[in-house]
């Protein structure tokens, strides 16, 4: 437990990076937002700040405190999976949009909706299947904080991606619409598995399947241009997902 006591204020750092990248796309058009996207935003932060608080508790004996924050805190994670599940569509219109408005979304083409799709939707799965194991592995406390704080790692790209793509895309605007937006999404996947490593290696869990789940699923976002350029894994989703 001596290793967790200053848990609370790593996770501090994460939180930081996602409201960073997602400031711009949030903030910037509040009011023209769709429900699900305030629902989705708000959900994860306070999913974040969980993370932040329940070590604090466990760490300092307020484990009724803990156990009670812990159950509203799973039902919190259960309102990230499914409204990130209820915004893909919104992928497949902005792709649809995309094919549509050449000259609005500039280096933006379809395939690039589509693959954040594809990636998108593992990212969930991982996540839901990374609550499921730690509620499973809830009284090892060791695994049960671990598959907790993976989650972190595993659902901060596309926070952190649209962040520093922005930043990338400001910094080229005098090239639109020739700029490489994969570059900055390779910039981040090396970020946040650098981040996942440093952190394993601080709480010995390098080794973990957590640890190897939240990095795989780094490694499979690098794969977004290919997957969505594929024509199966349009039509894939396109039967799968809809609006």
């Amino acid at each position: 437990m001596e290793k967790y006591k200053t848990l609370h204020l790593w996770m501090l750092l994460p939180m930081v990076l996602m409201q960073f990248g997602i400031f711009r796309d949030y903030w910037g058009d509040f009011t023209d937002n769709a429900w699900s996207v305030h629902i989705h935003y708000w959900t994860g932060t306070l999913w974040y700040l969980y993370l932040i608080l329940q070590p604090y508790y466990a760490t300092r004996g307020k484990l009724d405190k803990h156990r009670t924050n812990g159950i509203i805190g799973m039902f919190l994670a259960g309102g990230v999976c499914i409204t990130a599940l209820s915004m893909l569509h919104r992928d497949i219109v902005n792709a649809d949009r995309s094919a549509e408005l050449r000259d609005a979304f500039g280096p933006f083409e379809p395939w690039f909706f589509m693959g954040v799709a594809a990636v998108e939707i593992i990212m969930i799965t991982a996540f839901g299947y990374a609550i499921v194991m730690s509620i499973i592995k809830r009284k090892s406390l060791e695994d049960h904080a671990w598959w907790l704080i993976s989650t972190v790692f595993i659902i901060m790209m596309p926070a952190l991606g649209r962040g520093i793509q922005n930043v990338f895309v400001l910094i080229h605007l005098e090239d639109w619409p020739n700029i490489d937006i994969m570059a900055p999404i390779y910039l981040t996947q090396a970020l946040i598995i650098a981040l996942i490593l440093l952190a394993a290696w601080k709480y010995q869990k390098l080794k973990h399947p957590a640890t190897y789940l939240a990095v795989l699923v780094n490694i499979y976002t690098c794969f977004l241009e290919p997957l969505g350029r594929s024509e199966a894994v349009d039509t894939f989703l396109r039967y799968i997902i809809k609006g």
